[in-house]
């Protein structure tokens, strides 16, 4: 599982990262702390670590942002031990605080158990976060977002945008797509779906994605 270390310490975020590759997790170290957000979608992590005292704005900040678009766990660790930390980082949406110093052996057995407790109950939980070569689709605030820009979905468009996106680079047939718009087997207008397909196709041209949905004459639609 990926977990993204936002921690402006580069001696400590490398520590923690060697640490984590040690017990087989793959972490992802924060560069630009003037774009945490941006960050954050390009690696998708199943966990965040987060420091409180931040360059630009404070990890508290970072949380209240991230809690916009992704439910991902969150923990804070920081040298501030007072109790009113602990409850602004619980406020803005963390999971847990580990004060600074702290072992790493705490470390990990935390990220464990909230990774349990989150992940491991629901074997069918799905990626809140679809991600296709530069384009990320957030299900959560139904938007899709490439290099700097991004769009905000209609509900029809983001189903068909996530089924494209889970069967990338294969064919998903028109009679797939009507039935995960309208979760129904009645009829629906084939008109109707052509319609949604070229709206969408119009809203990726206006944040410079071209040519993504390509059309296969009697098949249906493909990404790639």
């Amino acid at each position: 599982m990926d977990i993204f270390i936002i921690e402006d310490d580069k001696a400590l975020s490398r520590e923690i990262s060697l640490t984590l590759s040690k017990w087989g997790y793959s972490a992802c170290e924060v560069n630009d702390f003037e774009n945490i957000t941006n960050e954050v979608l390009q690696c998708n992590p199943k966990l965040i670590l987060m420091d409180v005292n931040l360059p630009c704005y404070d990890g508290f900040y970072w949380c209240s942002q991230i809690r916009n678009f992704m439910k991902v766990p969150i923990i804070f660790i920081s040298s501030r031990d007072n109790d009113m930390d602990i409850i602004m980082s619980i406020n803005m949406g963390g999971d847990d605080y580990i004060t600074k110093p702290f072992s790493p052996q705490i470390l990990v057995a935390k990220i464990q158990a909230i990774l349990r407790r989150t992940y491991s109950y629901n074997n069918d939980l799905k990626s809140e976060i679809i991600k296709f070569k530069d384009i990320t689709l957030n299900i959560v605030d139904g938007k899709i977002y490439f290099k700097d820009e991004n769009t905000e979905l209609t509900k029809n468009e983001l189903k068909i945008m996530k089924i494209l996106m889970e069967n990338q680079e294969k064919i998903v047939s028109r009679d797939e797509i009507i039935e995960e718009l309208w979760d129904t087997d009645e009829f629906i207008s084939e008109n109707t779906l052509t319609v949604n397909v070229n709206r969408l196709r119009k809203k990726l041209d206006s944040i410079g994605i071209n040519d993504f949905i390509e059309t296969k004459k009697g098949q249906g639609y493909i990404i790639r």
